[in-house]
């Protein structure tokens, strides 16, 4: 049996008989199978003696039997990795940090709490899944929306402490903006509620999210200072009616006002779903729909002399490929905006975004699809991509098979992600640099990336910034995946080097993306190593993650 890092094998013993007594003996997991689930899925260092891996898992079914479990880690000095659902496939899965700490894994604590229709907000625990909360409004036949993320299956809770995102509207995909106040299990054990929530037999614990003095949820977001044993998220009101309109423009350089008309009527509210970027002369495009369907058909097919073009365009462009573009009236980009609400605002939304970008944008032309009402139907034709309608589903993971266009073996995936400035600027720069970089560094040559060629469109997640997301497969060639993770490495030097940092990464490259984050002597990441020091003196939870390691291990950290 594997025993945690300092820990003798007795004391352990000692501790799992404990945990035993506080879960039941069926909820306390050593065995090889038991632990499988624990393994990271997608580990980039997988079948090597680097792959993260549990000497236990312990599943309590209340916050009082969390209580009683740190207490006893407290006890013995046992690390606990927390997990909710454990399905933040290529961000580390349910492998801890720290290979040896022991599982503390929240898929039993599944209640949901509450939910307002008239408000508009849920109370959830950590292993309430989109597909519960979704199931649960639609059986109720409450008129509300959830935002969910990509894979359904995650947890609302998790996802948002994590810095999660969605579909819908902006207040609502930015997971843990949308966040209202939460239950805290502290490494002593203590529960602690923020916000109203704080308040004994406060009524608007999901309504106001700040409550008296200082507003300290966000030092339990991707952090290890707490254990979150209950969350308030808040739901949209269902609308009436969505649609979805893109805007076509012919030249390279229209890239420039398009980019302002996206931030303009996103940040007005006039388009406020989520904007989406393509080019149909480059064969690109960041609609997750298109994405779903590459992964599943391959990527569209470009005639041989546009394809041929394209290969040699330079960030994108180059004098024979706009020409080509214009001869045969192939536009050079596109943004997919979304908009919600009673049909006469929908639709005159849509009209008014048209009448702008026709005064910004010479020659632009507009395409729309039908206004719907219904999201189930749209989402089962796939007339509107079904996380834009608040529908969770799977299918985004076909990237993780063999499915249609991805015929090559893969055991999964990650993404590198940093946050770059929402202009036509930024994303031309991030590209020059980025593709510079593979074409040039040794570490990056013969390293299969996502989405970097020819160009790299990014996503619009948060509101005023862009994520510019590239991609790498996890692979059975270990060579290559060793590759991948120098690699990846090199890419979030670079990034920092121009100003981008990472938004969420997978626990192999924390330590060094939060070192990252170096402003005077890295004095955040200090911050954070006190405010860890204060509440968890012993260093009991979740050690590592995001670059946080308890005080005595902080010299040997990776």
């Amino acid at each position: 049996m594997r025993t945690p890092p300092n820990v003798a094998p007795k004391v352990f013993a000692n501790a799992l008989q404990e945990f035993a007594k506080v879960v039941g003996k069926d909820w306390v997991l050593i065995t090889d199978e038991e632990l499988f689930p624990y393994k990271d899925a997608y580990a980039p260092t997988r079948d090597t003696p680097e792959d993260r891996s549990a000497a236990a898992a312990v599943a309590p079914a209340s916050v009082e039997e969390v209580q009683a479990v740190v207490r006893i880690a407290n006890k013995y000095a046992i690390p606990l990795y927390t997990i909710s659902t454990g399905k933040n496939l290529g961000y580390g899965g349910s492998a801890p940090n720290q290979s040896g700490s022991v599982v503390l894994d929240l898929k039993r604590m599944n209640r949901i709490i509450e939910v307002s229709e008239s408000n508009a907000y849920a109370i959830v625990e950590p292993g309430v899944s989109y597909f519960d909360l979704y199931n649960y409004i639609q059986e109720k036949g409450l008129k509300l929306w959830i935002d969910t993320a990509d894979p359904g299956w995650g947890s609302v809770l998790g996802n948002a402490v994590d810095h999660g995102v969605g579909h819908t509207l902006s207040r609502f995909r930015d997971h843990f903006g949308s966040h209202c106040g939460m239950e805290v299990v502290l490494a002593n054990g203590e529960v602690v509620r923020t916000g109203m929530g704080a308040l004994p037999g406060a009524k608007t614990w999901g309504q106001y999210k700040y409550g008296m003095g200082p507003s300290v949820d966000g030092i339990f977001s991707q952090s290890n200072f707490g254990i979150v044993t209950k969350m308030g998220i808040w739901l949209m009101p269902a609308p009436e009616a969505f649609l979805e309109g893109t805007i076509y423009v012919p030249r390279y350089e229209d890239l420039h006002p398009l980019v302002e008309l996206l931030k303009y009527a996103e940040n007005t509210g006039l388009a406020p779903g989520t904007p989406e970027l393509l080019s149909p002369l480059l064969g690109v495009s960041n609609k997750t729909q298109h994405l779903v369907e590459a992964f599943y058909k391959g990527p569209p097919q470009l005639p041989k002399g546009q394809a041929d073009l394209v290969a040699k365009a330079k960030v994108g462009y180059s004098a024979e490929l706009a020409k080509y573009g214009a001869d045969n009236k192939i536009s050079y980009w596109g943004l997919s905006l979304k908009f919600y609400g009673p049909r006469k605002v929908v639709a005159a939304q849509w009209e008014a975004v048209q009448e702008l970008a026709s005064k910004a944008i010479k020659n632009a032309a507009f395409r729309s699809g039908p206004i719907q009402t219904d999201p189930r139907k749209a989402a089962a034709e796939w007339t509107f991509y079904p996380q834009d309608a608040g529908v969770p589903n799977m299918d985004f993971f076909g990237m993780g098979t063999r499915a249609g266009g991805n015929p090559n073996p893969m055991r999964g995936h990650m993404w590198f992600s940093p946050v770059i400035p929402q202009s036509a600027e930024g994303i031309l720069d991030a590209n020059r640099v980025f593709d510079e970089a593979a074409r040039t560094i040794p570490a990056l040559q013969n390293v299969p990336i996502w989405n970097l060629r020819p160009f790299a469109l990014p996503a619009p997640f948060y509101e005023r910034t862009f994520l510019f997301i590239v991609g790498f497969p996890i692979t059975d060639d270990l060579a290559l995946n060793k590759s991948i993770i120098s690699a990846y490495r090199t890419l979030l030097d670079i990034g920092a080097k121009h100003g981008w940092g990472e938004y969420r990464c997978h626990t192999e490259f924390q330590d060094q993306a939060m070192g990252l984050y170096s402003y005077n002597n890295n004095s955040l990441l200090r911050l954070h190593e006190a405010i860890k020091d204060a509440v968890d003196p012993k260093g009991i939870l979740s050690p590592g993650r995001y670059g946080i390691w308890p005080k005595n291990q902080r010299k040997n950290a990776k």
